[in-house]
């Protein structure tokens, strides 16, 4: 009996559906006050589809989401009138978004502090000595950057190459510990080295997937160079 694709749990370990959205608002150098809801509405759902094609599973706030952009555009599309005093429909998905992001600001100061009492805190060093010394050269980037990468190197595959993902010829698992033992001996790698020596694209899907498995199991960490944009794997 042939066994079930292999499915990598988002849960709350990865970002949501804000985090899509402000990932694609910087993406398109977009003003948050001037959102183009029909670009936002049509670039999320193919996110979501492309999510769905690797089997990754993703929490219902997703779906709530993109039943927001849709209401909302087609709001956008009803014709106005000069005395009507409307409210712009836009505002719905540009409030919450500035209020996350201001909550988002204020988590991410806290966790660069280390928790020593109830209200105080102190700055603290991180424990990953293998990228602390350039820890100004380098940033935490999340799923979506990620996603953005692998599409990517999806792109450089020729086309006439099948894609082909079967969770009995290929192990998620495997794939995880052939990327622990290169990490064990070099300390980090750059994310398109470990798809360089693949033209399958069923191996690079699984790759892909197990990285994601990884990081929800904290075993990496996954960081971007600010000025080389080069992503590269730390493991923990």
């Amino acid at each position: 009996m042939p066994e079930e694709p292999y499915k990598v749990h988002l849960e709350n370990i990865f970002e949501g559906p804000m985090d899509l959205l402000v990932h694609l608002i910087k993406k398109n150098e977009l003003d948050i006050y001037d959102i183009p809801i029909a670009l936002i509405t049509e670039q999320y759902l193919q996110y979501l589809d492309w999510m769905k094609m690797m089997n990754i599973d993703f929490a219902g706030e997703f779906i709530l989401m993109a039943s927001t952009l849709t209401q909302i555009k087609s709001r956008m599309l009803l014709p106005t009138h000069e005395e009507d005093d409307q409210e712009d429909p836009r505002l719905e998905i540009t409030r919450p978004l500035m209020e996350y992001l201001q909550l988002k600001s204020a988590a991410e100061q806290l966790t660069e502090r280390q928790l020593l009492g109830e209200d105080i805190f102190a700055r603290g060093l991180h424990r990953e000595d293998l990228w602390a010394k350039s820890e100004d050269e380098y940033i935490k980037i999340g799923l979506f950057e990620l996603i953005d990468a692998f599409q990517r190197i999806l792109e450089s595959i020729p086309s006439d190459d099948r894609m082909e993902f079967s969770a009995d010829k290929i192990s998620v698992k495997d794939k995880i510990s052939q990327i622990a033992d290169v990490l064990e001996s070099k300390g980090s790698i750059t994310f398109e080295e470990l798809f360089s020596e693949h033209t399958n694209k069923s191996e690079i899907i699984v790759t892909f997937l197990a990285i994601l498995e990884m990081v929800k199991l904290a075993l990496i960490r996954i960081v971007q160079h600010v000025q080389s944009g080069t992503i590269r794997l730390f493991y923990l």
